[in-house]
Parts: C-alpha cells; sequence; structure tokens
C-alpha cells in the first residue's frame, strides 16, 4: 500500500497525511516528487511547496493563516510556524451565493412522541429541573428515588439537570439562565416535568411560570420548596402523578420533516474536515430537502469562514443578521480583553489544527451547502425549518446545551480526539478517525473515519441516515447508555 495523504482541494498548497509519514520518504503530488524533511504526524500538514515569511497557506482552497518564517518544501506545518490572518471586527458585504441542491425527498419517518402542542420528541422522559442550584440536591434525590420505585418501566428515562444559576445575577445572565430551563421545560423529548423552585431567588416561579407562556399544565408541575411542610413527600406525589401519566405515551409514526438536528463538534483533529464534518454536511443537506431542520453554532468557530454562511443566508435580512452573530460575539471577547483568534485548544493543535480559520473552515462544513433561513439568538427557539444559525459559544457543554433548548432533539457531535459528555438530549458522537472509534468504543456512537480508508461518501451516508432515525425511534446512544446527562448555561457577567 501507498503512504497516505490527501490533497483536499486544487488551490491547495499543503497536504494532509492520513497516515504518520517518516522523515526522507518521497511523496508524489500532482506529479512533483517531494521528499520530507520531518516526520508528519497523522492529521496534520506537509509543505507542497517553498513558503516565504508571510506568504498564504491554503487549505481547503482557502488561506488558513501565513507563513511565521520562511517553510520548507516537505516540512511539517503547524502552530510553530503558521500564523492567523484574522484581525478585528470586520464590514461583510452581501453576495449570495445559493446553491441548487437537488436531493429528492425519500418520504422516510421516523417512530416518534406527537405533544399536544404538535410538537414531537423523540424520547419520553420525565425531567426534575430546578430554579436555582440551592436546591440540587432535593432535585438529584426525587429523580433518584423516582428511577428506583418505578425501575424507569414505560418511560425512556427520569433525571435531574441540577445548574449552578438561578439567583445572585443580573442582566443578560439572569435571561439566559430564564430562557434556557424555560426551552428545557417545554422540549417535547420531556413527557413529563417537575419544576423545583426554593422560594427566595431571583428566579422567581411565578415569573417563570410567565416567560413560559402556554403550557400543557397536566404534564408541566412546580414545587416551591419554602412553602410545603415536606418537600420530599411533596416532590414524590407530584413525581408520582407525572409518571402516571407519561408512562402512558406511544410512539407513533412521524415524517422526518419533524426531526430538529444541532450541529456540533469538538475536540477536533486534522481529519474533522475530511470525514465526519463533511458526513454531517451531507446529512444536514439531506435531512433539510425532507423538509427538516439543522441547526449550527458555535459562533467563534465561525470566524475566518463565515463569509461562505453570509453569502448562503436567503435575504439581506438574514445577512445582516449574520454579520450582528459574527461582530457580536467578536465584540464580547474584546469587551472583556481577550484575543478574539486564539482559539485551537491545546488537542485540536495535537490533532493537526493550527489556526482558527482552519478550524472553522472544518466546521462549517457541518452545515453543507443549503441555504440559512434563520439566525436564533442565544436561548431562542426554532422558527423556521431548514437550516438555522445560532448564537452560542464554542464550550462543547454550554453549545450542546443551547442547541437542545432551541427545540433541538438530537446533537450530534464530531470529534476526533472523543469525548463521553452528554447534553439533555441524546448527543450522538461521529469519530472523524477509526483509532478513536475502536479505541473508545464506550463514548463513540458512528465512526466516519472509514472514509479516509474504503468506505464511499454515498454508502456511509446512507448508512447514517438509517442509524439518526434508529435513533430518533428510540435507540439509545452511549451518552443514554451511561447516564451521562448535564447542562451548562452561558454566564458573561457579575455574579452578586
Amino acid at each position: 500500500m501507498g503512504l497516505k495523504f490527501l490533497k483536499i482541494n486544487p488551490a491547495d498548497n499543503v497536504a494532509v497525511a492520513i497516515d504518520p509519514l517518516k522523515k526522507g520518504v518521497c511523496i508524489s503530488v500532482d506529479g512533483k516528487e517531494i521528499f520530507l524533511q520531518e516526520d508528519i504526524p497523522a492529521g496534520h500538514k506537509v509543505a507542497l511547496k517553498d513558503f516565504a515569511e508571510n506568504e498564504d497557506i491554503i487549505k481547503y482552497g482557502y488561506a488558513i493563516g501565513h507563513a511565521r518564517c520562511a517553510i520548507t518544501k516537505g516540512a511539517w506545518v503547524n502552530e510553530r510556524n503558521i500564523k492567523t490572518n484574522l484581525e478585528g471586527v470586520l464590514e461583510y458585504s452581501y453576495s449570495p451565493k445559493l446553491a441548487e441542491l437537488n436531493i429528492p425527498n425519500r418520504n422516510l419517518s421516523f417512530m416518534g412522541y406527537r405533544r399536544k402542542t404538535g410538537e414531537v420528541g423523540i424520547r419520553n422522559e420525565i425531567w426534575v429541573i430546578p430554579t436555582v442550584g440551592c436546591v440540587n440536591g432535593i432535585v438529584n434525590r426525587l429523580a433518584d428515588s423516582l428511577r428506583r420505585e418505578t425501575g424507569e418501566v414505560n418511560v425512556d428515562a427520569i433525571v435531574a439537570f441540577p445548574h449552578n444559576y438561578g439567583c445572585s445575577q443580573l442582566g443578560n445572565d439572569h435571561e439566559n439562565t430564564r430562557k434556557i430551563l424555560r426551552d428545557m421545560v417545554l422540549h417535547p423529548n420531556a413527557g413529563a416535568v417537575l419544576v423545583v423552585g426554593l422560594g427566595c431567588e431571583n428566579n422567581q416561579l411565578s415569573a417563570f411560570k410567565d416567560l413560559l407562556g402556554e403550557y400543557d399544565a397536566e404534564r408541566i408541575r412546580f414545587m416551591e420548596c419554602q412553602k410545603v411542610d415536606d418537600e420530599y413527600e411533596e416532590g414524590m406525589n407530584i413525581l408520582r402523578q407525572l409518571y402516571d401519566i407519561a408512562s402512558q405515551d406511544a410512539r407513533v409514526e412521524v415524517p422526518l420533516s419533524e426531526l430538529k438536528v444541532g450541529l456540533k463538534c469538538g475536540g477536533s483533529d486534522g481529519f474533522s474536515g475530511i470525514t465526519a464534518n463533511p458526513l454531517l454536511g451531507v446529512f444536514s443537506d439531506f435531512l433539510v430537502a425532507q423538509g427538516g431542520t439543522s441547526v449550527l453554532t458555535e459562533v467563534p468557530e465561525m470566524f475566518g469562514a463565515e463569509t461562505i454562511l453570509m453569502n448562503r443566508c436567503e435575504t439581506p435580512e438574514l445577512f445582516d443578521k449574520t454579520v450582528h452573530l459574527i461582530n457580536d460575539f467578536k465584540d464580547y471577547f474584546l469587551a472583556n480583553n481577550q484575543p478574539v483568534y486564539e482559539n485551537p485548544s491545546p488537542g485540536n493543535k495535537a490533532g493537526g489544527i493550527s489556526t482558527l480559520e482552519e478550524k472553522s473552515l472544518g466546521c462549517t462544513q457541518k452545515c453543507g451547502k443549503s441555504a440559512v433561513k434563520d439566525v436564533l439568538m442565544y436561548g431562542e427557539r426554532i422558527h423556521s425549518k431548514g437550516l438555522n444559525l445560532l448564537s452560542a459559544p464554542g464550550n462543547d457543554l454550554v453549545a450542546a446545551t443551547a442547541l437542545a433548548s432551541a427545540g433541538c432533539q438530537l446533537v450530534l457531535f464530531t470529534t476526533g480526539r472523543g469525548t463521553p459528555f452528554g447534553s439533555f438530549v441524546p448527543t450522538m458522537k461521529i469519530s472523524t478517525n477509526s483509532k478513536l472509534a475502536v479505541n473508545k468504543p464506550k463514548w463513540i456512537d458512528f465512526n466516519a473515519g472509514s472514509l479516509v480508508e474504503n468506505d464511499l461518501m454515498d454508502d456511509i451516508a446512507e448508512r447514517f441516515i438509517r442509524f439518526v432515525i434508529d435513533v430518533a425511534s428510540g435507540r439509545r446512544v452511549n451518552n443514554e447508555l451511561n447516564g451521562f446527562r448535564e447542562i451548562a448555561i452561558f454566564k458573561s457577567g457579575v455574579t452578586l
């Protein structure tokens, strides 16, 4: 077998090592022989030409930064010799480039739970949600007791979601907490919810009920601990009633157009933009063509690829909202005296990602080529089917929580380094390389790494479509099997 490497785009002046490449060996690229000047780890870049200082380095057909110094042909290109081209808040112009995808509607369906609101859940769970962190111990005890008492028979799970907030918060932080908790309470993956308050917190139950708007009072109940004699007995009485109601629910056939998925990546590597992220892009376009919805977030990981998304906006108004989405997040960094473009983590760099542009150009492949149909603020719920952009940071748990809160029933999470976490909806892990899938079978649900081995995109995409439908119909993913379920709420300001 020959040496394995990949030049992704004809315009690229670097190639990616698929397998580790040894110093001194010769590779042939576009008919030219290149002798490697040093060992190149898998997922990392090799220079296909001599670079002068400040010369652009091209990957995915776009500049991912410039050379910090002269780089010799055949050398290892990494964060030590490449620097971002990005800087500051920018002005943008709208140059729409909307693709015609011509993907047929296959009239597929899944088995889900149709709620009174008309929304569809892919799980039928009982959730215990605190308004404030002071009652975390109580909600954990209540959920644990109901699990033991019922054995979770006839419901998919019984889960408490403790968090640290709900009091001593001001302004946007307080509103962020209220909105995320509201979105959870109304989420269709919950067949029943008990909201537990303390009584003296900022996030008062009376005001929180007003924020909910119309809700199913049979399935959403409330308890204020300072106003009851025994919060454990009162809470268990309510939960038993909710269990009796939710345990009667049954799955029904639902068109795939009702599926809403979040698109997320974390612990990326040099294969992310070659295997798993493009696979999600193919799936996202397919789902949109079926009338479904996908949501892309991680705004700081759009920096450097934002114009691609802006020019896919269906209207000038959406373009303007996307400009604000990007520049508002840059202003947030600047207001906190932090560098805007120092994003790739140590794990990203070890995996072969050197600059934010490189990460962003790989990350944005998760949303395919569909037109942008809407732009959502943090804590806002989905209004429009099709591809949506959502304001949230790159942090894995904060972003995944935001995607679920927007109304996604499922988060699709690509990773090249691996992570076990799960949000409050099923959080499916898709590996970018086969080694990770083999080493972490209790973390990884689907392996996209075979795309650089023997699999064709059409074949693996079809398997992935079927797998997602199975999960939407009740098949559990690893975070559910392991009981890894948690939430994180975005915080940007003062704690009193």
